[in-house]
C-alpha cells in the first residue's frame, strides 16, 4: 500500500504507524485521515494483528488541524465528519489502538489519543486544547475526551487552553501508562494481546461502546458546530493570517 503522510511497518502481532509530516508538525487533514484509515484496513486484513500503534516523531505527536489545508478549504463539514468517523473507528475496530506519545500533543492530536484504547506517554509529553484561542472549539475531540477523562476535565481544558503535563494527563486518565521507555510497556502489552483470540477484542470494544456510547447524535452535533465555527469569517481570517504571516490571533 502507498501512504503519503504516515510510515507503516508490519511487525509480529502489530502494525506500527508513524505520523510523518515533520514540516507540518504532524497536522491532520484529509490525507492523514485517509492514510490512517488505510492503515486500519491493513491491520484488520491481517488475522495475526492484534494492535495498531500510532506515534509521532521529533518531539511532536500531532499539533491537530493542519491550518494550511484549512485555510484553503471552504469551511464545509466534510473534514469534521471524516475526522469524527476516524475517531469512532478507533473505538470500534477489532484491533487495540495504542497511541504512544513522546512530546507535544494539541487539538485534534488529543482526539487521536482520547479515542485510542491505550495511551502510553513519556514524562516530557504535554497535552493541550488551544482551539478557543482561534475562536474554535475541539468539537469532534470532546465526545471522546469526555468519555475518557470526564466532563469537567474536558470542559476546563477547553476553556483554559492550557497545556497539561504528562503526570497530570496520567492522573486524569488521558494517559494510561507513563514511562521513560514506552517501547518496553508496548512489548508487555503485545505479549498479552497476541495470546487473545482476535474476536474477543472486537467483542470487548463493542460491549464497552454500548456501555458508554458515542452515538450518531453526538457526531451530528459535533460536525455541525465544527462547520459553523469554521465558516466564520473571523475564524477564517485568523487562520489565514497565521498561515500567510505567522501571526497569532492575539498579535493584532
Amino acid at each position: 500500500m502507498t501512504y503519503r503522510t504516515v510510515d507503516v511497518r508490519h511487525q509480529p502481532g502489530l502494525v506500527q504507524v508513524t505520523l510523518d509530516r515533520p514540516h507540518r508538525r504532524n497536522g491532520i487533514d484529509h490525507e492523514v485521515i485517509a492514510d490512517l484509515n488505510t492503515a486500519l484496513d491493513a491491520a484488520e486484513g491481517d488475522p495475526t494483528c492484534r494492535a495498531v500503534v500510532l506515534r509521532g516523531r521529533d518531539g511532536v505527536f500531532s499539533d491537530g488541524m493542519d491550518f494550511a489545508t484549512a485555510a484553503a478549504d471552504s469551511g464545509s463539514a466534510d473534514g469534521g465528519q471524516a475526522f469524527f468517523d476516524l475517531l469512532t473507528r478507533f473505538t470500534t475496530t477489532d484491533r487495540v489502538v495504542v497511541s504512544q506519545v513522546d512530546g507535544r500533543v494539541a487539538g485534534g492530536g488529543v482526539g487521536l489519543a482520547a479515542a485510542s484504547d491505550v495511551v502510553h506517554a513519556t514524562p516530557r509529553s504535554t497535552f493541550a486544547l488551544p482551539e478557543a484561542l482561534w475562536g474554535l472549539l475541539p468539537c469532534c475531540v470532546l465526545p471522546f475526551l469526555v468519555r475518557r477523562v470526564g466532563f469537567q476535565k474536558a470542559y476546563t481544558a477547553t476553556l483554559s487552553t492550557q497545556a497539561v503535563d504528562a503526570r497530570e494527563a496520567h492522573r486524569i486518565h488521558l494517559v494510561d501508562e507513563l514511562s521513560e521507555t514506552p517501547e518496553t510497556v508496548l512489548r508487555q502489552l503485545v505479549f498479552r494481546l497476541v495470546r487473545l483470540d482476535g474476536e474477543i477484542i472486537g467483542d470487548a470494544k463493542r460491549y464497552f461502546h454500548r456501555l458508554a456510547p458515542i452515538d450518531e447524535r453526538a457526531g451530528s452535533v459535533a460536525v455541525a458546530e465544527f462547520s459553523r465555527l469554521m465558516s466564520s469569517p473571523v475564524v477564517r481570517r485568523r487562520i489565514t493570517d497565521f498561515v500567510d504571516h505567522g501571526r497569532y490571533p492575539w498579535e493584532r
